[in-house]
């Protein structure tokens, strides 16, 4: 007998449910602002955080006009998420979007953050069985990473060398574009 794709889903999302004492807790964020439907996104990224070996014990959603320029969710926010990740130790926090300000969430909440690109491409590398395959994970991982190294040493930028010498500063800003770049030629 077929089933619906609806049916499959909640096929897997009640065997997920029974097996949530060897998955890490996880806490969703959501951040609705108002452009597509957002309720199915977010039992999209419980899905999708189900699929990567996490149990979602922490579901945050909110409503903004445009993102925070310094914590993507605004100070009150991620007061509320540090509390309710501390209280159910949650050691993986997943985000709806992209947030630019990584960086500062994980400062701010004291764990690791991600977003649902790289959550995607975690599920991936996890269930790659052959090596080409794992090779196209690794790529495309490497590509992801590359965009978000833009700003990652910005507090090096301003250190000083003289004519002709690299600062150590200079060194490392370049190192991590040019072992990407490596990686990635190796691969192809």
């Amino acid at each position: 007998m077929l089933s619906t794709p609806k049916q499959n889903i909640q096929q897997l999302a009640d065997r997920f449910k029974a097996n949530t004492s060897d998955l890490i807790n996880a806490a969703l964020v959501g951040i609705d602002f108002g452009k597509i439907d957002f309720e199915a996104s977010l039992k999209e990224l419980s899905l999708l955080a189900q699929s990567a070996v996490a149990h979602p014990a922490v579901a945050l959603t909110g409503r903004r006009f445009s993102p925070d320029a310094k914590i993507f969710i605004g100070s009150g926010k991620a007061e509320e998420l540090r509390m309710q990740c501390e209280a159910n130790d949650v050691e993986l926090v997943v985000f709806k979007h992209a947030p630019a300000r990584q960086r500062n969430l994980e400062v701010a909440l004291n764990c690791r953050v991600v977003d649902r690109t790289s959550l995607i491409l975690d599920i991936f590398a996890q269930r790659a069985r052959n090596h080409e395959g794992k090779l196209q994970v690794e790529l495309a991982q490497l590509q992801y990473l590359s965009t978000r190294l833009i700003r990652a040493w910005i507090h090096l930028e301003r250190q000083k060398g003289g004519i002709g010498l690299r600062g150590p500063g200079e060194t490392q800003l370049e190192a991590k574009p040019i072992a990407v770049s490596l990686a990635n030629a190796s691969i192809c």
